[in-house]
C-alpha cells in the first residue's frame, strides 16, 4: 500500500520539528551522542612546578579514567609576546595541536601569563585557553589565587577541557562553565551545572 500525501507531510513536519528541537538543547543535539572518551595528557611548559602537575593529574583523574602527565617540555620561543612579557595562548595551541594522536586531548600547564586576542584587544590576559571542540588546551597559574594554587587549577582546567569537548559558556554562575569575564570568579564555582554534567557525562566523563 503506497503512502498517502498527508502522511508524507505529517512525517516531514516531525523530522523537521525534531531537527530545531535538538539545535535549542545541545545536551539532545547529536554533537552529544555517546562518545568513548580521548586519553587526557597533561603536559607542563617551562618551569611548571612538577608537584602542582601531580595533584592535577589526580584530581583530574577523578573525572577520566585515562589521564597522563608527561614530561615537562620547554615553551615554545614564537610564542613568547615580548612587549607584555608573556605567552601567546593561541600560538601554544597551534604548536600542540598535532603534536600528538588524535585519540587524545592535550591540556598545557604553565606558570607564565598567557593571551590572546579578543574582539578589539590585540593582546587580552587570559587564565586559559581552548579548541572547542578540539583537542587542545593550555591553563596558566599566573592570575590564580596562590592560597588556593591546587583547587582554582583544576577548576580552570576541567573547565578548558570542558570546551575541548563542545561547551559553551554557561549563565549559571555555579558551574565550571561559567565566562570569568576578565576577573577570577573560581570561588564561587562549585560543580558543572546538570545541563553541563550531562554533557560531560554523554562524553565519557565521571562528573
Amino acid at each position: 500500500m503506497k503512502p498517502t500525501l498527508a502522511f508524507i507531510i505529517l512525517i516531514a513536519v516531525i523530522f523537521i520539528l525534531s531537527f530545531f528541537h535538538l539545535k535549542k538543547d545541545p545536551v539532545r543535539s547529536v554533537q552529544y551522542i555517546l562518545s568513548k572518551p580521548k586519553a587526557i595528557l597533561i603536559q607542563p611548559l617551562g618551569d611548571f612546578d612538577t608537584k602542582l602537575a601531580k595533584l592535577n593529574l589526580k584530581a583530574l583523574s577523578n573525572n577520566h579514567y585515562g589521564c597522563q602527565l608527561l614530561k615537562t617540555i620547554p615553551h615554545f620561543p614564537t610564542s613568547y609576546y615580548k612587549p607584555r612579557d608573556r605567552y601567546r595562548a593561541d600560538s601554544i595551541l597551534k604548536f600542540l595541536r598535532y603534536k600528538y594522536g588524535p585519540d587524545t586531548v592535550v591540556i598545557a600547564l604553565s606558570r607564565q601569563d598567557i593571551s590572546t586576542t579578543k574582539k578589539l584587544i590585540k593582546d587580552w590576559g587570559i587564565m586559559g585557553l581552548a579548541h572547542s571542540p578540539g583537542n587542545v588546551c593550555v591553563v596558566s597559574t599566573y592570575r590564580l589565587d596562590k592560597n588556593k594554587l591546587s583547587e582554582q587549577l583544576y577548576k580552570v582546567s576541567i573547565h578548558e577541557l570542558g570546551h575541548t569537548q563542545g561547551l559553551p559558556h554557561c549563565p549559571d554562575t555555579t558551574c565550571y562553565m561559567r565566562d570569568a569575564s576578565g576577573g577570577n570568579p573560581l570561588n564561587y564555582e562549585k560543580d558543572f551545572c546538570p545541563k553541563c554534567k550531562k554533557v560531560m557525562q554523554l562524553k565519557g566523563w565521571k562528573v
